[in-house]
């Protein structure tokens, strides 16, 4: 077995996870939406991009450019989210929680693809 493939799997799979369970919930309460797990899911999605720098494949460029798409969708919705708390002054309002949360989608999705391809490329791997 090879470690750095474990590892590498590990955060692909924990940025997905982590994004879905922000994403779960009404889109527009807030309470549904934690921002302790949106900071997480960006934390760990920051990770997985750091680790996909090192391939140079195709498949490679395809998985680093999902990683840069959830990372730039997840980091847009935290400064959403600062810039409604603390510079707008109104607070979390449901448009702006259904903005955030459309934000994450975007980021679902391009870890939902990242995965796919993770277990594409798993499956054309010969022992």
């Amino acid at each position: 077995m090879n470690l750095e493939k474990v590892v590498f799997a590990f955060f692909i799979l924990l940025a997905l996870t982590l994004n879905f369970g922000f994403f779960l919930g009404d889109i527009d309460v807030p309470h549904h939406h934690s921002v302790y797990e949106l900071f997480a899911a960006i934390v760990v999605s920051l990770i997985a991009t750091i680790l996909k720098f090192g391939d140079r494949t195709h498949l490679g460029a395809l998985l680093l450019a999902t990683s840069l798409v959830a990372d730039l969708q997840l980091i847009l919705a935290a400064v959403v989210w600062a810039f409604a708390e603390h510079i707008t002054g109104t607070g979390m309002t449901p448009a702006v929680m259904a903005v955030i949360v459309s934000l994450s989608g975007g980021a679902l999705l391009a870890n939902i693809t990242s995965v796919l391809l993770l277990v594409a490329e798993t499956m054309t791997v010969r022992s």
